[in-house]
C-alpha cells in the first residue's frame, strides 16, 4: 500500500506547479508559511482535514484525488486548468493587442488625413493605461489579486505619464504631478501589507 503522506505530498506538489504557483503563494492564500507547505511537499507532515479541504477547493479537484496515487482525476483536472490558464492568458494578450492595434490605426489614419502634427503619438501614450486597465480586471477574476497591487501602480504611473505628455504638447511641463505618484505608490504598498493575511 502506497505511503499515504507522499502520495498527498506528490499530488500538492503538482497542482501547486500546474497552476504555476509558489509555495509562499500556496501558503500565503491557505494562511500557512511557506516552510510548512515545504514539508508537507517533503511528507513530513500532513495537511488536516480541513486544509486537504482548503486545497481541494482552491485548485478546484476532488478531495479524493488529493489522497489517491496515480489519480485520473486529478491528472484530468490539473490539465483541463492548466489550458483554461493558457486560455485565460491568450484572452488578455489578444485583447491588448487589439488595443494597440485600434491605436497603431488612429495613428496611421490621422497621419494620413491631417499630416504629422505631433499629437497622434498621443494616441499609444493613452492606450497604457487602457491597457493596464483590462489587465487589472482580468487579473482580478482569473487570477491572483494580489499581483493587482502591482497593476495599479503601473496604471497610476502610466496615467500620470499620460497627463505629463500631454501637457507638455500644449507648451506645459507639469512634473510636478508625478509627486502625486510617489504619495501613491506609498499608500499602495501600505494597502499591499495590511490586506496580507497572517501566516502561522
Amino acid at each position: 500500500m502506497p505511503d499515504i503522506k507522499q502520495t498527498i505530498a506528490k499530488n500538492i506538489t503538482e497542482l501547486r506547479l500546474m497552476n504555476d504557483m509558489t509555495q509562499a503563494q500556496l501558503g500565503e492564500k491557505l494562511n500557512y508559511s511557506f516552510k510548512t507547505v515545504s514539508k508537507w511537499e517533503r511528507g513530513e507532515s500532513t495537511p488536516d482535514i480541513e486544509v486537504l479541504t482548503a486545497i481541494s477547493d482552491l485548485f478546484g479537484v476532488s478531495l479524493d484525488s488529493l489522497v489517491r496515487e496515480d489519480s485520473i482525476a486529478v491528472g484530468t483536472e490539473i490539465s483541463e486548468k492548466k489550458q483554461k490558464n493558457y486560455n485565460h492568458r491568450a484572452i488578455i494578450f489578444i485583447v491588448e493587442a487589439s488595443v494597440m492595434l485600434a491605436a497603431l490605426f488612429a495613428f496611421i489614419i490621422t497621419s494620413l488625413i491631417i499630416g504629422g502634427k505631433g499629437f497622434q503619438i498621443l494616441y499609444f501614450v493613452y492606450s497604457l493605461p487602457i491597457i493596464f486597465i483590462i489587465r487589472l480586471i482580468f487579473n482580478s477574476i482569473w487570477f491572483n489579486p494580489r499581483h493587482n497591487y502591482y497593476i495599479v501602480s503601473a496604471l497610476m504611473w502610466a496615467i500620470l505619464a499620460a497627463v505629463h505628455i500631454s501637457f507638455l504638447y500644449f507648451g506645459m511641463n507639469v512634473a510636478l504631478i508625478y509627486l502625486l505618484g510617489l504619495f501613491g505608490q506609498i499608500i499602495i504598498i501600505i494597502c499591499a501589507f495590511v490586506s496580507r493575511p497572517f501566516k502561522k
